[in-house]
């Protein structure tokens, strides 16, 4: 092992020449890229040295925002942003849709320039060092990015390529991460031939292969089958715990958010609203006249419905079966407005509990966006796109 002049480690490592399979020996710091020169052909390439490089110092974030803004003309997409990530956590960023969370992520990423503002990422400034910052990311974005016509292992080793990573460490790594998801028997075959939660799993490890310190989740359970989502959740989970790396999770589901982020932010409107730990933003409504209330009615009709819905009290009703309710409502009388309402109309209440706020409730609050309370087939494609919305086709899964 070798020192630099900084007195920083140096390892030797072998690379073979594709030209005329010359095996040379180069030394350089973890994550260094090299021009190197074939002595037996000639020939010039570039190598990267295995391993991540060192970061600078960033006082344990893995990630910090200072008064960040994107503006698309006079549009502000993300309007003065400021918050950190530590290193080693799931931190969530939510919000409605065109409230600015992909564009932070773009961002971050390099995929797009903040209009002011600064930003690092493991260290490194977006702008200034965005080389630097793509070595040690990984992205999963809401698209899948893979080639359908390729095999999953195909796939994994044209994007490790990318990184100019040697063959015998791609392919060993490879190796590794077709074992982390369970999917080795499927390693040769298509990616047209998987089903959507297959397709996923060779997609996040996909963004796996140069080994990031941090890896961006964009809503990677949209579309899934609950089976599917499940296993792409119990997956985040495992790459944080057992690898380390800090994950920077959005999406739009309330429950999912709760069950793996340490803490995350509210965005809307291109602001951030709220920052902290699901506990404590739940605070934020606990002390407000907000509940909601689960009701269990033995002879519900829909006409005992259209009176509690119709009370001023009443900010939404939802059907959870044939004999339950689940109203959320404003006001200290709104318990004794809904009781009475049902049994002006003959409704026999056998329950009533008032339940906890939960983070939905949190959402709507700061947000002030009412949830869709009920989703046929039938309903029409919204207008926010065929990636959102009850309007989105889910094609079939092959098991």
């Amino acid at each position: 092992m070798e020192k630099d002049s900084a007195g920083m480690n140096q390892a030797a490592h072998q690379f073979r020449c594709p030209r005329c399979g010359n095996i040379g020996e180069y030394s350089g710091k973890a994550g260094e890229r090299l021009i190197v020169t074939c002595d037996s052909c000639k020939t010039k390439g570039r190598v990267t040295i295995p391993g991540i490089a060192e970061p600078p110092s960033t006082n344990g974030n893995a990630i910090e925002i200072t008064h960040l803004r994107k503006l698309f003309k006079d549009f502000p997409a993300v309007d003065d942003v400021s918050f950190y990530v530590k290193k080693g956590e799931i931190f969530g960023l939510l919000g409605p849709n065109g409230a600015g969370k992909s564009t932070i992520i773009r961002m971050l990423c390099t995929l797009t320039r903040p209009t002011a503002g600064v930003a690092t990422v493991a260290g490194y400034d977006i702008v200034k060092q965005s080389g630097k910052v793509r070595t040690h990311i990984g992205l999963v974005s809401e698209k899948m990015i893979m080639y359908e016509q390729l095999t999953a292992r195909e796939n994994l080793k044209l994007f490790g390529k990318l990184y100019n990573l040697p063959n015998d460490f791609l392919n060993k790594r490879i190796d590794e991460l077709l074992a982390f998801v369970r999917m080795e028997k499927w390693a040769d075959h298509r990616i047209n031939t998987f089903s959507t939660g297959m397709k996923q799993r060779i997609n996040v490890i996909r963004a796996l292969v140069n080994q990031p310190e941090i890896l961006f989740l964009d809503e990677p359970t949209l579309g899934l089958d609950p089976q599917s989502t499940a296993e792409i959740r119990e997956l985040t989970k495992r790459i944080n715990t057992e690898n380390g790396t800090t994950i920077i999770l959005t999406t739009h589901i309330m429950f999912e958010a709760e069950a793996l982020c340490k803490r995350m932010g509210i965005i809307d409107h291109g602001k951030i609203v709220a920052l902290d730990t699901p506990a404590n933003l739940k605070k934020l409504v606990s002390g407000t006249d907000v509940s909601t209330f689960e009701i269990e009615v033995s002879n519900l009709e829909p006409r005992m419905m259209t009176s509690v819905q119709s009370l001023g009290s009443v900010k939404s009703l939802i059907q959870e079966d044939s004999n339950h309710l689940l109203v959320r409502t404003t006001g200290n009388d709104a318990f004794d407005d809904i009781v009475d309402s049902l049994r002006k109309n003959g409704a026999k209440v056998r329950m009533v509990k008032n339940l906890e706020p939960s983070l939905e409730d949190v959402f709507l609050h700061l947000t002030g966006r009412e949830a869709r309370e009920k989703v046929t087939e039938n309903t029409p494609s919204s207008s926010v796109g065929p990636g959102h919305g009850p309007g989105r086709r889910r094609p079939k899964r092959i098991r």
